[in-house]
């Protein structure tokens, strides 16, 4: 890998907006700069709405040409979310993080805009269509979880091959002595379902506090829920903290909850894990229970706010066996590394 060939990362990005897929990116171009590589990060602006945006933002990925730049061959590039995968490149490779989920599994549900009537219905048949043309332009195709090979397998009959990752803050984390409150980390949004945990802490042990990490759309409704429930004095909101903050709070968490729906990956998970934290989540959660084993690193239950507080009352009525919970999600999650996902992404190239 000592040869500098030079590779380009394509990034979808929300102006204003940062979560796992901007840390991922950034993460990547770092460990391949590392590595040997010269790396570069391309990004986008991406707007989703109305859906007809969906076809201009493909549309703009695929009149970009990454060929060359200021005389010099780029030698790959890697696609990463919808609709990065649309660039044109004689060598490209798709890590791919996810398509736009709305139009997929999500629709008809309460996380989709899209609904079962014939506009919506034509609009995700013709981008499920172009997704699976362009993602199999890729010399290879990779993804970040097994939710997403499974989904690309179901919707595209493409074949893929998962590749996990370190969060980007694992070399940093660290345990630390138990404290009495539960975490929740993650965008404040309808399918990060922070409204679970809130739920739970209202039938949870009293002397137990939950502080809320993240910004998003649905604060002022989570906040107003934890009013209606009574534990507006236990939950704490803490918008966006630094990573010193961040380390901190995990280290001092005595569990942390992370009950999103269907998620396809969630670093979150890990990110507890290396601070030696049992995680709680739920059997609809996705990836998480790839990680989570319930019983022996964490507790795995309905989507359910009783459930939740049930687990979270398992948990606090032996402390010694949730530290032993948090060792055993920390030995899980120490043995990935970047070395293995390296080495496949830029495999011939």
């Amino acid at each position: 890998m000592a040869d500098a060939r030079r590779i380009v990362v394509c990034e979808a990005q929300v102006p204003f907006v940062r979560g796992g897929a901007e840390s991922l990116v950034r993460s990547l171009v770092a460990e391949l700069r590392s590595h040997g590589f010269e790396a570069e990060l391309v990004s986008v602006p991406f707007k989703w709405y109305p859906p007809e945006e969906l076809f201009s933002h493909a549309a703009a990925w695929r009149l970009i040409d990454l060929s060359e730049s200021s005389g010099r061959r780029i030698d790959r590039v890697i696609a990463t979310k919808f609709p990065t995968y649309f660039v044109r490149h004689p060598d490209k490779v798709t890590w791919l993080v996810h398509q736009y989920r709305a139009a997929y599994e999500l629709a008809d549900t309460a996380y989709s805009e899209f609904e079962h009537r014939d506009l919506h219905v034509a609009t995700r048949d013709r981008l499920i269509a172009l997704d699976t043309q362009m993602l199999a332009e890729s010399r290879a195709v990779y993804t970040i979880a097994h939710t997403v090979t499974a989904r690309l397998a179901r919707y595209n009959g493409l074949k893929s091959e998962t590749l996990y990752h370190p969060p980007r803050l694992a070399a940093r984390l660290h345990g630390g002595p138990a404290g009495d409150y539960l975490l929740s980390v993650g965008r404040l949004e309808s399918v990060k379902r922070v409204d679970l945990a809130i739920g739970a802490l209202a039938a949870a042990p009293p002397g137990l506090r939950l502080l809320i990490v993240g910004t998003g759309s649905q604060r002022e409704t989570f906040e107003r829920l934890a009013e209606s429930l009574g534990v507006a004095d236990r939950v704490q909101f803490l918008g966006e903290v630094d990573d010193e903050a961040l380390i901190d709070l995990y280290a001092g968490a005595y569990a942390v909850i992370y009950p999103p729906y269907d998620e396809d990956f969630g670093y979150v998970t890990l990110e507890a894990f290396l601070s030696k934290k049992p995680v709680i989540t739920t059997h609809d959660a996705g990836e998480p229970t790839a990680f989570v084993q319930d019983g022996v690193n964490g507790r795995v239950t309905d989507p359910d706010p009783t459930a939740i507080a049930g687990a979270i009352a398992d948990l606090a009525a032996d402390p010694a066996r949730a530290a032993r919970m948090g060792e055993a999600g920390y030995e899980q999650a120490r043995l990935i590394t970047w070395t293995a996902t390296i080495e496949r992404l830029v495999q011939g190239a």
